[in-house]
């Protein structure tokens, strides 16, 4: 191992266990913080999305520096913006000075830090390459939570128009259809075809509205256990993928992801197998993951990656010609984060013409259905005006 993985007391760089007296020392950060309890972290989900990235970054420069791993994680922990995140790195700082490395001590935190980081730290310390294996986490976590913004932007927008119309709808036909259907009612005419169908609606819906949403939250449950299992989850990921408009970004978000991180996995030094039981879990979808798997066991039998892949063919092809031209020449993380880059920017430009394209056909739908509502109700009324002018 190199000085930085080795020690915190050399005068050259930080490292992954500690043992000094004054490192013992209780930190002025300690003051104000949360600490974990048995593993767990509270506001794990927030310190993932928003503080990781930043404190892999900054740790990474730190190490870079030759500071002292226990140096750098009290400095880290002075300046953490949150409580649980202080408590956090407080817990890992006082893991080294016990003697664990560092690859133990976040190891004792999987809600925060993964496999996928806790394998790559690891990696690291072998290699001697530590600060430069961080470097590239904290790039992956900036890359990955990026990403996960822009397709979460093109699918919020889309969401709030459809919820907004849902409700404009439903609050039409509960409160509105009625006093309309009244009104009617008083004249004694028989009303237009899209009208009755209207009040007829309307009336099912005040009548049989509690029950069906029952049966709708009901409905969401049992949805929800069942894509919980490995056939369901399969099931609805394929699904996915072949949903129109939508399904070829999915693919292209998951080859991404997946290309991304493998090729960090084997950049720090991860053995291949335990890189793609890895990668497995963090490509986010269940047929990439279990394409994942079958190409591991080729690997495992003698054959390539790439043939293993191959047998999947919602894959594109051009992750399996990538992939095996990296096996042929040994630079099989150089074209899988080549590839990734590819798919990254191609996620970018479907994205764009994505919401480009959905903006004008969620307004036309919006127009569509509350216009029809209006139109109906107020058509009874048209036509008697027709006949006072006759």
């Amino acid at each position: 191992m190199s000085p930085l993985v080795k020690t915190a007391s050399t005068p050259t760089g930080g490292g992954a266990r500690a043992g000094t007296s004054e490192s013992r020392r209780e930190s002025p950060a300690a003051a104000g913080s949360v600490r974990p309890k048995k593993g767990y972290v509270p506001g794990a989900r927030k310190i993932v999305d928003r503080e990781l990235p930043a404190f892999s970054r900054q740790l990474a420069a730190m190490l870079s520096a030759g500071m002292p791993i226990v140096t750098s994680l009290d400095t880290l922990a002075e300046q953490a913006n949150s409580p649980n995140m202080r408590g956090l790195i407080l817990e890992l700082k006082e893991s080294i000075e016990a003697g664990r490395s560092l690859s133990e001590a976040v190891a004792r935190f999987p809600s925060v830090f993964n496999d996928l980081y806790v394998n790559m730290v690891r990696g690291g310390e072998a290699s001697g390459m530590l600060p430069e294996t961080i470097s590239r986490l904290a790039s992956l976590l900036e890359d990955s939570a990026k990403l996960r913004r822009k397709v979460k932007s093109a699918m919020t927008y889309p969401i709030i128009v459809l919820s907004i119309a849902l409700i404009i709808t439903v609050g039409l036909i509960t409160f509105i259809v009625p006093v309309f259907a009244g009104m009617y009612k008083e004249f004694g005419s028989e009303l237009p075809g899209p009208t009755q169908f209207l009040v007829n609606l309307s009336q099912s819906f005040r009548r049989w509205g509690p029950y069906a949403l029952v049966f709708l939250i009901l409905g969401i449950f049992l949805f929800k256990r069942w894509k919980a299992t490995p056939a369901g989850g399969y099931a609805v990921d394929r699904i996915l993928i072949h949903m129109p408009l939508f399904g070829p970004l999915i693919l292209k978000v998951a080859v991404a992801r997946f290309a991304r991180v493998f090729s960090q996995l084997i950049k720090s030094g991860v053995p291949i197998m335990e890189a793609l039981q890895i990668v497995s879990g963090a490509a986010g979808n269940k047929v990439i993951e279990k394409a994942i798997l079958t190409g591991r066991n080729f690997v495992e039998r003698g054959e390539t990656l790439s043939a293993g892949l191959a047998e999947e063919p919602l894959l594109p092809k051009m992750l399996v010609r990538m992939l095996a031209a990296g096996e042929k020449t040994g630079k099989m993380d150089e074209m899988m984060e080549s590839l990734a880059g590819f798919y990254e920017d191609e996620i970018n430009a479907a994205i764009a013409g994505l919401t480009s394209m959905i903006e004008p056909l969620l307004m036309v739908f919006l127009g569509v259905v509350v216009g029809g509502i209006m139109v109906c109700m107020f058509l009874p009324i048209f036509r008697m005006a027709e006949a006072i002018k006759m």
